[in-house]
């Protein structure tokens, strides 16, 4: 990290002192996806950057999926992954798979990363203190693909006024006890609401919202509601972004006060999008 800070120009500018003291005793909810995990280097720079933002006063909240790792060990278990517009299908199996891969690898690899880096930070799953309450998402009790129903922060207050950086994988449960998968981006922008962020940052696999999806200069940085509904009449909001979109603006309705899609493939790119004027993703406001 020490060696990230003497190199990089911006981090001296007057600019991005100004956004320090503006954020300083703020909270960020981050959500980390499997698709921009995959390279190791630059998740390790994902983290150091996490851990310069936590230095600098600013209270975080690690959400993540897994997708991609969850498809591998279905596959190496010869189970075919399915999916309905976009949804993954997570029937008893293939939860118990989750589960197994999100809690007990993916997380724990994330939460390893912040200690090598002597951050203090805990590995939680929905689960934990009833931290996130949820039930089906559809009518078939074969199928344990959820949705949030509550957010209880007990946990999260508790480890946020030690200094600990809560570490979520996104997996919640019902009052009978049982599991279910939850997309990333809902689980980050229930745990956003309720905790009142100043921030939701989606890490993807994305520039953010473009114009042209084919085309990355076409990015549009500044988004209010009004223009996203143009966006989506305009069929220019589509596919794997609506959700994306709508655990924003959900996040914004529940007086969250920004929120930013952006590229984690990108070196640095989420201290550019939060500590510097010219940013580099799309940044959603009421």
């Amino acid at each position: 990290m020490s060696n990230f800070v003497t190199s990089s120009r911006f981090y001296f500018s007057y600019d991005v002192i100004s956004f320090v003291n503006r954020y300083h005793g703020s909270i960020f909810v981050i959500k980390y996806g499997g698709s921009v995990m995959q390279n190791n280097s630059l998740k390790h720079e994902v983290i150091r950057d996490l851990c310069l933002l936590y230095y600098l006063g600013i209270n975080i909240i690690l959400v993540h999926g897994g997708g991609i790792f969850i498809n591998h060990w279905l596959n190496r278990l010869g189970i075919t992954p399915k999916f309905h517009d976009g949804i993954r299908i997570t029937d008893h199996e293939t939860m118990q798979i989750v589960e197994m891969v999100l809690t007990g690898f993916v997380n724990k690899d994330l939460v390893n990363l912040f200690t090598q880096n002597n951050i203090f930070s805990v590995g939680l799953s929905g689960k934990d203190a009833n931290l996130v309450q949820a039930s089906n998402l559809f009518s078939s009790s074969e199928n344990f693909t959820g949705k949030v129903d509550c957010i209880n922060t007990k946990i999260l207050d508790l480890l946020l006024a030690n200094k600990c950086i809560p570490v979520v994988a996104s997996i919640g449960s019902d009052l009978n006890g049982q599991t279910y998968n939850i997309n990333a981006d809902m689980v980050a922008s229930s745990i956003a609401s309720a905790v009142h962020a100043e921030k939701l940052i989606l890490l993807t696999d994305t520039p953010g919202v473009l114009r042209d999806v084919n085309d990355s200069s076409t990015l549009i940085k500044n988004l209010d509601i009004r223009s996203i509904q143009r966006l989506r009449e305009d069929n220019i909001i589509s596919g794997g972004m609506i959700p994306k979109i709508q655990s924003c603006v959900d996040a914004l309705q529940s007086n969250v006060k920004a929120a930013h899609i952006i590229d984690g493939r990108i070196q640095h790119s989420l201290l550019h999008e939060t500590l510097t004027l010219d940013r580099v993703g799309s940044m959603l406001v009421l």
